[in-house]
């Protein structure tokens, strides 16, 4: 079992490690890979025709590849969320999860194009690469950004379209930003659930002094989590509802 937090809070906000389920749970983050599926549902949303089939096949994909496949192996790279999942289970998840991407890529590449193909590798290597701490590069914050936000966002499109255009572009590159804001609010989350002993903050106001515990100290970055998560996935619903 990998290090529980030093203050032994839950490793995120969502998640309950220590039962199957809670390790399960925690291990697809819920909140982050509904996002980031989001942006694959923008995509498609915005292209000129929008084939459903297409839409779902596009979908498992990423969720097989990311919410399975990416989260299993950075479990099993460094055990950030402490589960008690086994090595094995986790790298056969982590491997499983990319196997099946891949299954849907090729089904995909008789479907719409070849280069369905291309773009699979290039998600592997980046979800891959990301968790797996692979180089300095692949794991920072403008991958993350590239990885969870532009590049779900331009597939989504590209997958109904089967070309690009400079408004979806833009729209990757509004993704990307919101993916940064993301990752400058959790980043600072984990290191508190997961890394610090003890938390003391002491405001003075109007002569007076105001302490914050820990749990407000999180909800400062973790309620907007919150409600950006709803937000995207709300918007991309939206966009899905027009469509139909």
């Amino acid at each position: 079992m990998g290090p529980k937090s030093v203050n032994d809070a839950h490793p995120a906000f969502y998640a309950r490690p220590g039962s199957v389920r809670g390790d399960l749970v925690a291990l697809l983050h819920p909140p982050y890979t509904a996002w980031h599926l989001a942006y694959v549902a923008m995509g498609a949303a915005l292209a000129p025709t929008l084939d459903w089939t297409r839409l779902a096949g596009t979908v498992a994909a990423f969720f097989l590849g990311t919410g399975v496949g990416a989260h299993a192996l950075d479990e099993w790279h460094g055990r950030p969320l402490g589960t008690n999942l086994s090595n094995r289970v986790l790298l056969a998840l982590g491997l499983g999860g990319l196997a099946g991407a891949a299954v849907l890529a090729v089904i995909g590449s008789f479907v719409i194009s070849p280069w369905v193909l291309s773009w699979a590798v290039i998600g592997c290597l980046l979800a891959a690469g990301y968790s797996l701490e692979i180089h300095h590069t692949l794991h920072s914050d403008l991958e993350f950004a590239l990885a969870w936000g532009a590049f779900p966002a331009i597939v989504g499109y590209w997958a109904q379209a089967e070309t690009i255009n400079p408004g979806i572009l833009l729209v990757a590159s509004a993704v990307m930003l919101i993916s940064l804001t993301q990752r400058s609010l959790s980043k600072h989350a984990r290191f508190v659930r997961r890394s610090v002993a003890s938390v003391s903050i002491e405001f003075e106001v109007g002569g007076q002094r105001k302490l914050w515990s820990q749990d407000q100290l999180l909800a400062s970055w973790e309620l907007p989590l919150q409600f950006l998560t709803a937000s995207i996935v709300m918007l991309a619903l939206a966009l899905l509802v027009l469509r139909a």
